[in-house]
């Protein structure tokens, strides 16, 4: 008689667990390419960081879930269930990823790695000189299973998302970007409250509970 494998079970669960997940089934019905969608809403809702008329920055932004919360942030009266995510935009968002991802009506995409100098160019070209209102980063690093190695690569991407905020926000912007308990997470939350006057930890409901991830809410830079 066959038995099933330790990682068919554990595959099997995880498909089980999605697809009963609330929110996934709430993305399906409202339209969002994935369930990372009400992670920012609830984030919005809390700190009332997304207004229309902005200039927002998402870094990480594949597949586009946080890119399309954004976009009907920025057309409220036309964005609602059913994925509409049309008509005249009120606000920018410039969206980058290495990955590329089914364009977003009105969102400016750039492919590329953050880290790389050229794809920071092409960034701040786009911003052609616009102070920022609110950069959120939902980056995250291919991970090792290496603890040591896994910090290291998770702080680096996040030291870049504050260097890029402290650079172009305007002085009561922003920055959202997400971290890991671990290792690194100390040291980032001290960097946040080096670089921004209020910092605030969140895990948002969407987030699964078994995951390490959380969010940290840096407002108002220090100095410019």
């Amino acid at each position: 008689m066959k038995t099933q494998t330790k990682s068919k079970k554990v595959n099997k669960a995880w498909l089980h667990d999605h697809v009963n997940d609330t929110y996934v089934r709430l993305a399906k019905k409202d339209g969002y390419r994935a369930r990372a969608a009400y992670k920012l809403k609830e984030i919005d809702e809390t700190f009332q960081l997304i207004r229309p008329g902005q200039v927002v920055v998402d870094l990480g932004a594949c597949p586009g879930a946080w890119s399309q919360y954004l976009r009907r942030r920025f057309a409220p009266k036309v964005a609602g269930v059913g994925g509409a995510a049309s008509g005249e935009l009120d606000g920018t968002i410039i969206a980058l990823d290495m990955l590329d991802f089914e364009p977003i009506d009105g969102v400016t995409f750039i492919q590329g790695d953050f880290g790389d100098d050229a794809v920071l160019q092409q960034l701040e070209a786009a911003l052609a000189g616009r102070p920022v209102d609110l950069v959120v980063s939902d980056m995250a690093p291919n991970l090792s299973g290496i603890a040591s190695t896994d910090a290291a690569r998770i702080e680096n991407l996040v030291e870049l998302a504050v260097d890029f905020a402290a650079r172009h926000l305007k002085r009561d912007g922003a920055l959202v970007a997400k971290v890991f308990h671990g290792a690194a997470h100390d040291p980032l939350v001290q960097l946040f409250r080096d670089t921004f006057r209020v910092v605030k930890p969140v895990k948002p409901k969407a987030s699964r509970d078994k995951s390490s991830e959380t969010f940290l809410v840096g407002m108002g830079l220090k100095t410019r």
